[in-house]
């Protein structure tokens, strides 16, 4: 890698952040394999560290909360037995939190989803933000110890609990089961009954499952290694809050929120890497 050009590593860096698998940087950049994922070793925590300095006192006013599954390794019913019960093999989870308004991701963390990781996620939140903000989670129930421990009740928070089942002739097998209704529930404070919604987190997902490969379903573009697996998520994200603009804002989201003057270039996004 430290013979690729700047302009080398932006081509593979917007290969990689446009969707495209590991196998298919290599056909459509001519750069070497290991040299990509050298790159992505090395720019990863670049990236996560300068949005951990970066993403701090937020005027956030409104924050969506949830979780996207996917998997490093291998799915967890076909984990060999060596490698059952070993965090980073089998399924991942990737806690992520949108502001509403300004479409900024102030935080993520990839690991598992249990009550110990929510807490974690929360914590890390929370330290983000300077006002009290209205935050949606979904059902999930790790969500109330761990807003109550991060926020207290300095928070309006409620929950969307969403009813899903599975239709007559619904197609089973590749699709997941389809909601059916939501149900609203306040938890803390008095959160806008107007506002409560998880619509921007949830099509985070999916800009998440879009935009790479690792996140992909169906596909062998899965992750092999839980490092590089977060790797790929912190460079997804110094893309998304920093590089790319938002079509509903006109500006990136850094922009928005006031923590970034410009658009940053993909050349720029490289250089974090010393």
């Amino acid at each position: 890698m430290n013979r690729l050009s700047r302009a080398r590593q932006a081509q593979v860096v917007a290969a990689l952040v446009e969707g495209n698998s590991i196998n298919a940087t290599v056909r459509m950049t001519g750069v070497a394999k290991h040299t990509i994922l050298k790159l992505v070793a090395d720019l990863g925590p670049a990236c996560k560290e300068y949005q951990d300095k970066a993403l701090r006192n937020l005027p956030c006013k409104r924050i969506q909360v949830d979780e996207i599954w996917a998997f490093c390794y291998a799915k967890q019913k076909n984990l060999p037995t060596e490698k059952q019960g070993r965090f980073g093999y089998g399924d991942v989870w990737t806690w992520i939190a949108i502001c509403a308004d300004t479409k900024l991701v102030p935080s993520w963390m990839v690991g598992g989803r249990n009550a110990e990781w929510a807490s974690a996620f929360m914590n890390d939140l929370a330290g983000r933000l300077v006002d009290r903000v209205q935050l949606t989670s979904d059902g999930h129930r790790p969500y109330l110890q761990a807003v109550a421990g991060a926020f207290g009740n300095e928070i309006d928070y409620a929950m969307l609990d969403k009813l899903y089942g599975m239709p007559s002739g619904y197609d089973t097998k590749y699709s997941p089961p389809r909601c059916l209704g939501s149900r609203k529930r306040v938890v803390t404070g008095e959160p806008d009954t107007m506002l409560i919604s998880t619509s921007y987190a949830e099509r985070q997902n999916l800009t998440m499952r879009m935009q790479m490969r690792r996140f992909t379903r169906l596909t062998n573009g899965f992750s092999k290694k839980f490092e590089n697996h977060v790797c790929a998520v912190a460079i997804h994200y110094m893309h998304y809050n920093f590089a790319r603009i938002h079509k509903t804002i006109r500006v990136t989201p850094a922009m928005e929120a006031g923590i970034s003057d410009h658009v940053w270039s993909l050349e720029e996004i490289a250089g974090l890497v010393a």
